[in-house]
C-alpha cells in the first residue's frame, strides 16, 4: 500500500470518527425532537403521498424523485455495508443501523423541505436545488462560501463513491462469479450509463422509476425466502442483535468478538453510508419534484431512509445472523453470499452478485445527477454536457484500476460535503418546523 493511501486512510478514519458520527446522529436527534417525532407519526401519510398523484410545479414526479434518490442509496451499502457492520461490530451493529435510520428520517425530511423551499429554475426551465441553494438562499449571501464548499466536495465525491467505486464493485463481482473480464464490464457499463446520463435528469428519473422498484422487490423476495427458510432461528437472531447492541459480542466461530463501542461505531457508520441521511445528496433529487408544498415532498423523501435501512438492510442483516453466517469469518459481499447460499445453495452467490451489479448500476445513475448539480452550481449550465461525457468516460477506468486511493478519497469527500449540510440543517431548523406546522395544520 502506497504512503499516500496510508495517509489518506488515516485522515478518513479521523474524519469518520466519533465526532462526525455524533454530529450526524445529533443533528438527526435534534431535528426529530424539534419536529415532535413527525417522521414516525407521519410515516403512513408519507406512503400515501408516494402512491398519490403529483401536484404543483416541478421537473419530475414526486415519486420519481424518490426513485432517483433510492437509485443512489440502495446500493453496495445494502449488501457489503451491512455485512461489514456485522462482521466488525457483531449482530448488535444491526440495531444501531436501525436507530441511526430512525433519526435519519428526520434529517432526510428536513433536507427535502429546505431543498424544495429554496429551489430555483435554471436557464433550461428545470427546477434545481439542494444544500448549496438552501445554504445560499436560506442563510444569506454571506454564507455563499459554505455553499461553494459543499458543491466542490459533492462534485468530487460523486466520482469516487458514486462512479469508480460502483463500477469496480460490479466488475469484481461479475468476474468472481461468472469470469467476465473487468474491461468488458467497464465498457458495457459505460455504454449503458451513457445512454441514460446523456439524456439528462428526466431520463435518469424514468429509468430509476422502472428499475428501482423491480430491483428492490426482487432482492427483498430473495431475502425474505432466506428468512422464511430460517424462521425458527429468527426470534433468537433478533434477541441476539438487541442483546449485543448494548453488551457487546463474545467471540464465536470465526468471529473475533466486539465491544459495544464497535457495534455502535460500525452500525452507525455503515447505516449512514447506506442511507446517506445528512450527506446532502438526496435533497438534490427531491428539489426537482412536482409538489405543492415542501413538507409534502419531505414526507416522501423520509421514506428513502426507511426503505433503504429499516427494510432492505434489515433483510440482509437478519439473513446473515439467522443463518449463522456471521460466525464464519467471511467478510463483505462473500458474507452476504454465504447467508443466501444457506438457502439457495450455489445460486446464493449468483443472487448477491446480480444484486450488487444492478444496485451499483443505479447508484451510478443517481450519483451522476448529484455530482452534475454540484458542477452546474459551480460552473453554470455550460458545464452540463462536458460533465456527462467525463462521467461516462470515467466508468470503465473505475472498473479496471485498484481503488484503495479512490476509496480513501471518497470517504473524505463524503464527510466534507456532509459538514456544510449539517450546519445548514441546524441553523435552518426553525424554517423546517414552521413549514411543517403550516402544512400539517391544514392537512390533518
Amino acid at each position: 500500500m502506497s504512503e499516500a493511501v496510508v495517509i489518506l486512510k488515516a485522515i478518513s478514519k479521523v474524519l469518520w470518527g466519533w465526532p462526525a458520527l455524533a454530529l450526524i446522529a445529533g443533528t438527526g436527534l435534534y431535528l426529530t425532537v424539534r419536529l415532535a417525532f413527525l417522521p414516525m407519526r407521519r410515516l403512513g401519510f408519507g406512503f400515501r403521498q408516494m402512491f398519490g398523484r403529483a401536484t404543483g410545479e416541478g421537473t419530475i414526479g414526486a415519486s420519481a424523485a424518490l426513485a432517483t434518490s433510492l437509485a443512489a442509496t440502495i446500493g453496495t451499502g445494502n449488501i457489503v455495508g451491512v455485512a461489514t457492520a456485522i462482521q466488525s461490530g457483531g449482530p448488535g451493529a444491526l440495531v444501531w443501523m436501525w436507530l441511526i435510520a430512525l433519526v435519519g428520517m428526520a434529517t432526510k425530511y428536513a433536507e427535502a423541505v429546505l431543498a424544495v423551499h429554496y429551489r430555483e429554475r435554471d436557464s433550461l426551465g428545470q427546477y434545481v436545488g439542494g444544500p448549496m441553494y438552501y445554504i445560499r438562499n436560506g442563510l444569506g449571501r454571506n454564507w455563499t462560501w459554505l455553499a461553494v464548499v459543499f458543491a466542490f466536495f459533492g462534485m468530487f465525491a460523486g466520482f469516487g463513491i458514486g462512479n469508480t467505486v460502483q463500477a469496480n464493485s460490479v466488475a469484481d463481482g461479475l468476474h468472481d462469479s461468472f469470469g467476465v473480464p473487468t474491461w468488458v464490464t467497464g465498457l458495457t457499463l459505460a455504454v449503458l450509463v451513457g445512454l441514460v446520463v446523456l439524456g439528462g435528469m428526466k431520463r435518469i428519473a424514468r429509468v430509476a422509476t422502472f428499475i428501482v422498484p423491480f430491483m428492490a422487490i426482487t432482492y427483498l423476495l430473495a431475502g425474505l425466502f432466506v428468512l422464511a427458510d430460517h424462521a425458527a432461528a429468527l426470534p433468537d437472531a433478533l434477541a441476539l442483535a438487541f442483546h449485543d447492541a448494548f453488551t457487546g459480542t463474545a467471540a464465536a466461530g470465526g468471529f473475533a468478538g466486539a465491544a459495544v463501542k464497535e457495534a455502535i461505531r460500525f452500525g452507525m457508520a455503515r447505516g449512514i453510508f447506506s442511507n446517506e441521511a445528512g450527506l446532502g445528496s438526496a435533497p438534490i433529487a427531491h428539489a426537482s419534484a412536482h409538489t405543492d408544498h415542501p413538507a409534502r415532498q419531505g414526507s416522501i423523501a423520509m421514506l428513502g431512509t426507511f426503505i433503504d435501512t429499516i427494510v432492505v438492510c434489515s433483510v440482509t442483516g437478519l439473513a446473515i445472523i439467522a443463518s449463522g453466517a456471521w460466525t464464519s469469518g467471511e467478510k463483505g459481499a462473500p458474507l452476504s453470499a454465504l447467508a443466501f447460499s444457506s438457502t439457495f445453495g450455489t445460486l446464493g452467490d449468483v443472487v448477491v452478485a446480480c444484486g450488487l451489479a444492478v444496485f451499483a448500476f443505479t447508484t451510478l445513475l443517481g450519483w451522476s445527477l448529484y455530482s452534475e448539480r454540484c458542477t452546474q452550481y459551480l460552473f453554470g449550465d455550460k458545464a452540463l454536457l462536458p460533465f456527462r461525457l467525463v462521467w461516462v468516460v470515467v466508468v470503465p477506468v473505475g472498473a479496471i484500476v485498484g481503488l484503495d486511493l479512490v476509496w480513501a478519497m471518497a470517504d473524505i469527500m463524503n464527510i466534507l460535503m456532509a459538514v456544510p449540510n449539517l450546519i445548514a440543517l441546524l441553523l435552518l431548523a426553525p424554517v423546517v418546523v414552521r413549514l411543517s406546522k403550516e402544512f400539517f395544520d391544514t392537512h390533518g
